[in-house]
């Protein structure tokens, strides 16, 4: 005897498919948690004073390292004029630099502290190895090396106001910003910088 089978079967239950996809409550919480982490990395992203500061120490010392090399290539004084602004370069120690010396890529990197602070006559130099501390960072030396120092053609250090033997007692710059705090120093006997 065979029965008739009309699709459903005797005594079973109906076969259900599990429906794939997400509940409105892991939605919810992924929305939520998706929120606090933009929230957090947009601020981050937004504030760059602690990436400029880091990014500007770095630039400082390649420029310095610079400064000594030029010193020793053209066995010629080169002077580095640093303070809370930023830092310079020149081949004289006038303050207006009046004898600047070119950026190696061409020109600087034209960050509005450096608008403000590479100029010449009131006008931004473009072309001038020189950049300024960016905004909401701080550029402090210790000891102050007023009027600056420079590098001889053996590249060894010497305050600006020099005439005879160096009175250079070495030199630390701390840029700092965001909690970011980075340290370039110029060592007192062989100029190098670190």
């Amino acid at each position: 005897m065979h029965r008739l089978v009309t699709g459903k079967t005797q005594g079973r239950a109906p076969n259900r498919r599990h429906s794939a996809g997400f509940t409105l409550v892991e939605l919810i919480v992924v929305l939520v948690l998706t929120g606090i982490l933009a929230s957090v990395a947009g601020a981050r992203y937004f504030n760059r004073t602690g990436f400029d500061a880091a990014s500007f120490a770095d630039q400082g010392a390649a420029m310095l390292r610079y400064a000594q090399k030029l010193a020793v290539a053209q066995n010629r004084p080169v002077y580095v004029q640093a303070g809370s602004g930023g830092i310079r370069l020149c081949y004289s120690a006038t303050n207006p630099c009046t004898d600047r010396i070119a950026a190696p890529s061409g020109s600087n990197s034209g960050s509005a502290g450096t608008r403000a602070f590479c100029t010449a006559g009131g006008a931004y130099v473009e072309a001038w190895h020189c950049e300024g501390v960016p905004s909401g960072a701080t550029l402090t030396l210790n000891p102050v090396a007023a009027g600056g120092f420079y590098f001889n053609g053996l590249g060894r250090p010497y305050l600006a106001t020099d005439s005879g033997d160096s009175s250079f007692a070495g030199l630390k710059m701390t840029v700092a910003g965001d909690g970011v705090s980075r340290t370039i120093a110029v060592d007192q006997e062989t100029g190098y910088v670190y």
